[in-house]
Formats: C-alpha cells, structure tokens, sequence
C-alpha cells in the first residue's frame, strides 16, 4: 500500500515523533496506519496514539439539564463563524430541549420529532436555518439521561461538551454538584478512554501487554530477562497504563495528591452522601469528521490543464 507526505503528517500529530521515524513506520508497515502505530509503540518511540488527528468540522458541542433530564448535543455547521452565531446557537439548544422532552430512540427518531415550541420536525427546522443561515447545517449526535443526578460542562464556548450522570444516595448539595462538575471538567481536559479499569476489555489489555513485551524485546537492557520477570514487569506497567486512561484511576487534575475516585469519595463523605459515577458523555465537534481540504494550487492547475 503506497502512502503520501499526508500520511506521514497525520502519523506525526497522532503520535508526536518525528517525520523520519513516521516515514520508517509507514515504509515497514506497508502504508498501513494502525501498524504503523504500532510499529512505533513498539521501539518505544511513541507512548500512545492519540484518539484522534486534527479535528476541522465546525458547530457546537451543548450539555444541559432541562427539567431534570440531563442532554448532551453535537450540531455541526461549515465554517466556526456559524457556529458562534445567535441563531445558530438558539437551535441547539432548541435541539437539546427536544431531546429533553421526546425522549427519541435514535437520531432518526429524534428528525421526526416536533421541534421544540414549533410545528415543524426538526428536520424541517434544520432546513429552515440552512436556509436562514446559508451554510450546511446537520444535527449530528445525542445522549440523554432520565435518571440520576446529572452535571453539564461545555467547554470553550461549545468546543467540547460533557455530561456526567451520577447515582447520588442522599441530597444533591452544591457540593456535590460541582464534584460532578470537576470531573466533568477533567473529562473534557484529558478525554479518557474508560471510566473504570472494570471497563478495560481482555484485548485492549492484551494488546497492551503484546506492545509492552515488544519493548522489552526492543531494549538490549531487557530483552535478555527470563519471560516470567517480563510478565511481572508488565503486570506493574498496566497499573499506568489505568492511571492514564481510566477516569477514576488517574490523577485528579486540581490535585494530584489523589485519584478522581479518591475525589469523588472524599466529597460525598464530607457531604454525608454515597456517589457513584453511572456515566458519562463527551462530545467534541467534529471529533472524527474528516474536513475536505482542498489544494488550491493542485485546482488551479488541473483547471489550466483541461483548457
């Protein structure tokens, strides 16, 4: 499989090591992205592939509690001038409070709803503001939670929006509400890939432990220890590799003397309640979106080719 100076960049942002080392991983794997990540792991050159590249598709990410129901949105627009516009912004959270209310099943369930405070489907109130507005504009992505306690956290204006859904045993204080928030903030800041190590599926964890054993075999001060010293190795490695990709498991970002879990625990003792995290949901726009770039110069030339 051929692979472009693209490709080599974008391996670059996802792992942060250098051109050279990205054109070698891509050359040994064959143009193959996921091995090539792997194959950089591997001689320990990158600690981890990030979740994703560079994110282009514009909108706005929008988390709220609506009469008691907890709702996270993703409505996308083209350019990041819409989605800073009042209008624009309105609709969402007219979406969100749809959702609040129709409790759809799925995002095609949620089109044919009523929008809220109007006739219209929403559907058809999309078709409305594409046309006030003058840009595409699609409603994306949803998650709503009945029950529970639930804390909205939008970051940055609507880059990012999260909502935590806690199981809260005793009164809701203020207290507990901006725990909810403060981990609703380390969710947006750090974007873990579990909430709990109880959620590290058996091959997430034994691919961990193929890559880790990799770099042992890799590293000349390693590579000749029995196998069973390797596997106790590992076996300590994985209790990072919690501490960096599992919610409760890693350092509390407003202080690092303690775990979220710790945290969240030590709260709800002085608040004299029991809180457990259920979920949570975190929509960043345009996360995965692939945002069509176009090469002017490439354009411009194919244009005086075909003349």
């Amino acid at each position: 499989m051929a692979f472009t100076a693209a490709d080599v960049k974008n391996l670059r942002e996802m792992t942060g090591v250098g051109m050279m080392d990205c054109k070698k991983a891509l050359v040994a794997s064959d143009g193959d992205m996921d091995k090539a990540v792997e194959y950089l792991r591997e001689k320990g050159l990158a600690a981890s592939a990030k979740k994703a590249g560079r994110i282009a598709a514009e909108g706005m990410a929008y988390a709220a509690v609506i009469d008691g129901v907890g709702v996270v949105v993703e409505v996308n627009a083209e350019t990041d001038f819409v989605g800073k516009n009042e209008k624009f912004q309105e609709f969402v959270k007219g979406v969100a409070a749809t959702v609040a209310k129709c409790a759809p099943a799925d995002l095609d369930a949620l089109m044919e709803c009523k929008y809220n405070g109007t006739d219209l489907t929403v559907t058809q109130q999309q078709q409305e503001m594409v046309l006030v507005i003058g840009e595409n504009i699609k409603v994306r992505r949803f998650a709503r939670f009945a029950e529970g306690v639930c804390v909205p956290y939008i970051h940055a204006g609507g880059k990012i929006g999260v909502l935590v859904n806690l199981a809260v045993e005793g009164e809701a204080s203020d207290k507990v509400l901006e725990m909810g928030k403060d981990v609703a903030m380390q969710i947006a800041a750090l974007n873990p890939r579990f909430w709990d190590k109880s959620q590290v599926t058996e091959d997430v964890l034994a691919e961990e432990k193929k890559i880790m054993l990799a770099q042992m075999d890799n590293d000349p001060k390693m590579a000749s220890k029995p196998a069973q010293v390797k596997e106790k190795i590992v076996e300590g490695k994985l209790n990072k590799f919690y501490a960096e990709n599992c919610l409760l498991q890693q350092e509390f970002v407003k202080d690092n003397s303690m775990t979220v879990e710790q945290y969240m625990n030590a709260v709800a003792k002085e608040a004299g309640v029991k809180v457990t995290l259920k979920d949570a949901v975190r929509f960043e726009k345009g996360e995965g979106i692939e945002k069509k770039q176009d090469d002017f110069a490439a354009e411009i030339a194919s244009m005086v080719g075909g003349k």
